[in-house]
């Protein structure tokens, strides 16, 4: 382990083979895997477990109370997993007992400089978060979403797979799988097709799911309506699936295309 003297750790912090920079703060219920590497000034607090080969920036505050008046010192949980890039003045906070009790993040993300996560969150893998993006509390972000700069995320909303958010825009409801949204409130744009090429998607599998799109949210039927025709006439694999589960399972709504 590499640890600057002025670093102050809890001698009840679990540490793997770990970098601390100097004036970092590790509090007495975190746990930190191989590889990771805390920056200066930066604190980790909670009942926090943080994976391997993660890197948290200068002035980072990962695991502090939640911003919920309702909470009252309870021993929820923040759970990251592996190689993810935590730039400075991120704030993650952990869960609530009136949530799920624990906020939880995959591997692979990118939070630039001043996102936030708030209580309760389940963020998947290979996210971007682009600087000062925001979710509230219950918020689920799906793998390889990309947030654009100065969003903020309603609570309870829901970010779909390969979903891409402009920046600037304010997200009140689900955005599903594949599509670009954008706006105060946001509308949809169409689908994320430049993410998906880099994802190896062909053109055919592209192709599928603009055709489920347009029925879905282009053509005259209902909602209902379209899932029964988009059934009954694509094939039903996993990417169509995706899209319609996430759109039969929406409590908030999900954004519809901009008139």
């Amino acid at each position: 382990m590499n640890i600057h003297p002025s670093a102050v750790i809890s001698k009840d912090a679990v540490l793997g083979n770990v970098e601390i920079g100097p004036y970092a703060v590790i509090g007495p219920h975190v746990r930190l895997g191989d590889g990771t590497v805390v920056g200066p000034s930066a604190v980790i607090d909670g009942h926090t477990e943080i994976g391997s080969n993660n890197r948290i920036f200068q002035f980072a505050s990962i695991g502090s109370p939640p911003q919920d008046l309702k909470y009252k010192n309870e021993p929820t949980r923040l759970v990251i997993g592996d190689n993810n890039i935590i730039r400075e003045h991120v704030t993650i906070n952990p869960g609530t007992p009136t949530g799920r009790a624990i906020t939880t993040i995959g591997n692979n993300n990118l939070f630039m400089i001043g996102s936030h996560i708030a209580h309760d969150c389940i963020v998947g893998d290979g996210t971007v978060f682009a600087n000062n993006a925001t979710l509230a509390g219950h918020v689920t972000i799906e793998s390889m979403a990309i947030l654009g700069g100065l969003i903020a995320v309603h609570q309870f909303a829901r970010i779909g797979k390969l979903a891409m958010i402009g920046g600037g825009s304010m997200v009140s409801m689900d955005v599903p799988p594949y599509a670009i949204a954008n706006g105060d409130r946001v509308k949809l744009y169409g689908i994320n097709v430049i993410g998906l090429r880099r994802r190896g998607y062909t053109r055919e599998k592209i192709q599928l799911i603009e055709k489920a799109y347009r029925i879905l949210f282009r053509s005259n039927y209902s909602l209902h309506d379209a899932i029964k025709k988009v059934k009954e006439d694509l094939p039903q694999d996993r990417d169509i699936s995706c899209i319609i589960e996430f759109i039969q399972t929406s409590k908030r709504g999900v954004c519809r295309y901009r008139i």
